[in-house]
């Protein structure tokens, strides 16, 4: 049973990986289930500390991923018609045209959502440029939360 779980859990550490920078699958918390299963072998490597507070980063980092973009938005001169716009262009993202849609949707609203406000294209184009950064951002802490992960289970293992 042991073998079972850690091969799952090999398996689920890439799909978390994957879905780190495919913005279709949640990566982090993938992941996290990897580490759950090692939990459930006759090794049991986590505290119970480790496990919530890892849970508490992973929850943190994927609320995050949809957040920065919009702040990035904001600091980029974005008005809160680009960062409404951020919102429902990820939220569009999401549906619509998924996996390319969350990449390229925020920037889109957010452009609109500045368009509509002052019809301004440069400044448009600035916010939806730091939507975009937002984006870029997010998907790297996603990655760092991964590979820690990844590390914290070879560890587990050994």
């Amino acid at each position: 049973m042991d073998i079972f779980l850690i091969v799952i859990g090999i398996v689920l550490l890439i799909v978390g990986l994957i879905g780190s920078v495919a913005p279709v699958l949640p990566g982090p918390p993938i992941a996290y289930v990897s580490l759950l299963l090692l939990q459930f072998t006759s090794k049991q490597p986590f505290s119970l500390l480790f496990l919530i507070l890892l849970a508490a980063v992973v929850i943190i980092v994927t609320i995050l991923d949809y957040i920065i973009p919009t702040i990035r938005t904001k600091k980029f001169g974005g008005s809160s018609y680009g960062a409404w716009g951020c919102i429902i262009g990820t939220l569009a993202g999401l549906f619509m045209f998924p996996p390319i849609g969350i990449i390229i949707m925020p920037f889109v609203g957010a452009f609109i959502g500045e368009m509509i406000y002052d019809n301004n294209f440069q400044k448009a184009l600035r916010a939806a440029f730091g939507s975009f950064l937002g984006f870029l951002s997010g998907t790297l802490m996603k990655l760092v939360v991964c590979v820690v992960m990844i590390v914290a289970f070879v560890w587990g293992l050994f």
